[in-house]
């Protein structure tokens, strides 16, 4: 081959692999997703799941609500100060609780947290042949392993968000109180009375797709996991890595169209 179109056959090779990737995802994220919403269901392991994903994951999503709300209430107290616009604080606080930062810090959360265990454990098991054994005794993975798991954090995400939303504008209610010299009634009035349910709902919608993302990564790496510890490892970290990227790109995409349609 002429040295002048190596570089096109190496663009050339690069977009295939891509596209060659890209097929095997979504073919995989089909099926699974099909697995998900057909019977059979096995409602022991939907449960244990999700005591495992929603539950455990409590603290650190706790954790993390109260101290975004609070550095949240401070930096829009000291924007808001320069224009004379800081009884606004309340009404920012919860907006941006409730519409972006409770969902997208919950699911940023969860796919460090989540999405690398569930593709740890995939991998554990695909490496060791145990979705091999499970294929020979005629059950599916996807039905028993992966489908369990993708409804389980769809199910979860959103709870959590709930309780990240409630942490978080604690608070930013504790520092607008304690810090920055705001009366009580008047805070929580301020938040009650500029919070829509639309609000709330546009979150909640955000937090089931970040749940089928981070599912749906955990499994797609871990089922693809190479033997050995260096292979589980590498498919924990591009499923945290993939889960995370996926759900700040889904969460713009989201975000426009419920501006366009008036959410």
């Amino acid at each position: 081959m002429p040295l002048l179109l190596r570089p096109f056959q190496l663009l050339g090779s690069a977009v295939l692999g891509v596209l060659r990737a890209l097929g095997h995802l979504v073919m995989f994220c089909g099926s699974v997703l099909w697995s998900a919403i057909t019977p059979r269901w096995y409602f022991g392991e939907i449960g244990r799941q999700m005591v495992r994903i929603g539950f455990y994951s409590l603290p650190v999503v706790g954790l993390a609500a109260v101290f975004i709300g609070a550095a949240l209430a401070l930096n829009i107290y000291v924007g808001g100060a320069r224009f004379n616009a800081e009884q606004f604080v309340p009404t920012i606080v919860v907006l941006g609780i409730t519409r972006e930062l409770g969902p997208v810090i919950t699911g940023l959360m969860l796919a460090g947290r989540v999405s690398a265990g569930i593709a740890a454990e995939v991998g554990a098991m695909r490496v060791t042949e145990q979705i091999d054994a499970l294929t020979t005794l005629s059950a599916s993975p996807k039905r028993y392993l992966y489908a369990p798991r993708l409804i389980a954090a769809v199910l979860t995400l959103p709870l959590l968000v709930v309780v990240a939303d409630i942490i978080g504008v604690a608070g930013g209610w504790l520092v607008g109180v304690n810090s920055l010299g705001f009366d009580s009634v008047v805070y929580l009035r301020n938040t009650l009375d500029f919070l829509e349910m639309s609000d709330v709902t546009a979150g909640l919608i955000k937090s089931g797709v970040f749940g089928a993302i981070i599912a749906l990564m955990g499994c797609y790496y871990g089922d693809r996991s190479q033997a050995g510890a260096t292979g589980v490892g590498r498919a924990a970290t591009l499923s945290m890595v993939s889960a995370a990227v996926l759900v700040l790109a889904s969460n713009y995409v989201l975000s426009t169209l419920f501006v366009e349609f008036g959410l």
